[in-house]
């Protein structure tokens, strides 16, 4: 799939994937699928940004594209199943997490619609990536492949997210830092330097103890900031729910982004939207990000935090 305008990185692939289709005597396809990942996924991260949250373009794309857009054109060319590189599991019709939980990509695949699963494979949910790599290295024409070094999260993305947001739009915006009640207590270079939870980059008049990004105000241009104790978070929303259950109130865990721990909570869905009530505390919740409901390795669906 060429999802960005990026030769080097697609000459490099398509090479890979010419290699082995040449091995395994078979045909291979080239999806021009700019326009759609434009749409649905990238300028999504853009305006995302701009409105002061936190943006998942991976949960987009694999919703709108790999298991979307791609799937769409293997249907149409008669396959049966799509069978991608996802360390995931798919059993009676769920999502669970793969075996190799430091590389599981359940997270990133809680949006995806429900009927998707259906004619889904993930081959590779049940091996650890390291005895993937192995294997791949036995075989000749796979070793080069199997000795890059891995890819980055985001694939738009080679360096820092900076470096693609200021080229759609002006991210040195200087503004002020504020405190809980609004009073003025220091400067900041642009509110899309600034994710919740952050601690450094901006400059405070006079502060004893560290202060953390509580909250971002893209209207305002200002950035709220307190002492870490204020990032505590025990009830959130979330909207633009996926669920694969029909419960409208449950007990599961939440993992409010991909690297948190699963947190035990309380889930209540009414007019499309989750109230979550966690058993625990949680810090650096970002809205922008997915909120996953977990019943133990299973997904039992998710939701945008707001």
């Amino acid at each position: 799939m060429k999802l960005h305008d990026n030769p080097a990185y697609h000459e490099k692939n398509i090479r890979n994937v010419q290699k082995v289709a040449d091995f395994l005597d078979i045909k291979y396809h080239i999806l021009d699928l700019g326009d759609r990942f434009d749409e649905a996924v990238f300028t999504p991260f853009i305006e995302t940004y701009k409105a002061g949250l936190t943006p998942n373009p991976c949960v987009l794309c694999n919703r709108t594209i790999k298991l979307g857009a791609l799937l769409d054109f293997t249907k149409d060319k008669g396959f049966d199943y799509l069978a991608t590189g996802h360390y995931a599991r798919i059993k009676n019709g769920f999502i669970c997490e793969a075996v190799d939980k430091s590389k599981d990509q359940s997270y990133f695949l809680s949006n995806v619609r429900k009927k998707a699963l259906e004619n889904v494979l993930f081959p590779l949910g049940e091996k650890l990536k390291s005895e993937v790599k192995e294997i791949a290295a036995k075989i000749p024409v796979l070793k080069s492949i199997a000795e890059q070094k891995e890819s980055t999260e985001i694939c738009f993305v080679e360096n820092s997210y900076l470096d693609i947001l200021k080229e759609h739009t002006n991210i040195d915006l200087p503004g002020d830092v504020v405190d809980i009640h609004g009073n003025i207590i220091g400067k900041h270079r642009g509110y899309m330097h600034y994710t919740i939870g952050q601690r450094k980059g901006f400059t405070l008049k006079v502060a004893h103890q560290p202060h953390y990004v509580l909250n971002i105000d893209a209207e305002k241009n200002q950035i709220v900031v307190g002492l870490r104790d204020a990032l505590d978070v025990e009830t959130f929303e979330a909207n633009d729910l996926n669920m694969f259950i029909e419960d409208k109130t449950f007990e599961a865990f939440v993992k409010i982004r991909y690297r948190s721990p699963k947190t035990p909570c309380k889930v209540e869905i009414s007019d499309g939207k989750a109230k979550i009530t966690l058993y625990r505390k949680v810090q650096g919740l970002a809205p922008g990000q997915a909120a996953v409901f977990y019943d133990d390795e299973k997904v039992l669906g998710s939701g945008w935090i707001i």
